[in-house]
């Protein structure tokens, strides 16, 4: 993959010119100052990569052949990262951090001990969150950008986890109080993945209880106590390790 990757939705048939305009072109052309003549890896973020050449460079905009395009298969597991908002200083550095780590999808959650309180912004802070995917997915050159669900609240998430469990997949609560240890669950055997990472003053036993109760694996991480902005990544790279993912 080329060192620079940019995100256009549509992206043209090789030997066709694609414009690469909007906050992308922008950031392409102002920021990074790429000129002509340099390429260019262009993405849909769902997975079509596309090697193109700078033909044109403006202001806020940049011209570019694409050369040719293929398309990059998903990992397995998907991986699900259900996060406990985050304090406000931190909230976009988790989604930056798990992006970079690979998560395939988010899910943003009020729990019941979040600090941080979503009612009445939540459409905001939702968009916050997936440009903060995009912008991370484009910085670790990934040529799918996660998906960044709604809010949830733990009506909902329950709901997701019964479904999951229903559909083959592993869902693991990230607790100190887990009865089992991380690196014990079978990710070899399971399509899909849902880690879900509690807030700075931890899932309380209510929650425990029910998202047990709802088939969850209520599973210590390691050995040492994470911050919730963080939690996510690590388990995702133990995941890289522990599946085919990398």
């Amino acid at each position: 993959m080329a060192a620079t990757v940019f995100y256009l939705d549509d992206i043209p048939e090789p030997g066709a010119i694609a414009v690469l305009d909007g906050p992308e072109g922008r950031h392409a052309a102002t920021v990074r100052r790429i000129r002509v003549g340099e390429p260019i890896t262009l993405s849909d973020g769902r997975g079509v990569l596309a090697e193109s050449e700078v033909v044109a460079a403006k202001r806020d905009r940049l011209d570019l052949k694409v050369l040719g395009k293929t398309v990059a298969q998903p990992v397995s597991p998907r991986v699900t990262v259900v996060q406990a908002l985050p304090k406000s200083d931190r909230s976009e550095l988790a989604v930056e951090l798990m992006t970079e780590a690979g998560a395939d999808a988010i899910v943003p959650w009020q729990a019941a001990r979040c600090v941080a309180n979503w009612e009445g912004k939540a459409a905001k802070a939702v968009d916050k969150w997936r440009a903060a995917a995009r912008s991370a997915a484009r910085q670790s050159r990934r040529a799918y950008i996660p998906e960044v669900a709604d809010l949830h609240r733990t009506r909902d998430l329950l709901e997701l986890v019964r479904k999951a469990k229903a559909e083959g997949a592993i869902v693991a609560a990230l607790h100190e109080s887990g009865g089992g240890r991380f690196t014990e669950l079978p990710f070899g055997e399971a399509p899909e993945v849902v880690l879900i990472v509690g807030p700075e003053g931890g899932l309380d036993d209510a929650e425990l209880t029910e998202l047990a109760t709802a088939g969850a694996d209520v599973v210590l991480l390691g050995p040492t106590v994470l911050r919730t902005s963080t939690a996510a990544a690590v388990a995702l790279g133990a995941l890289g390790a522990l599946t085919p993912r990398w």
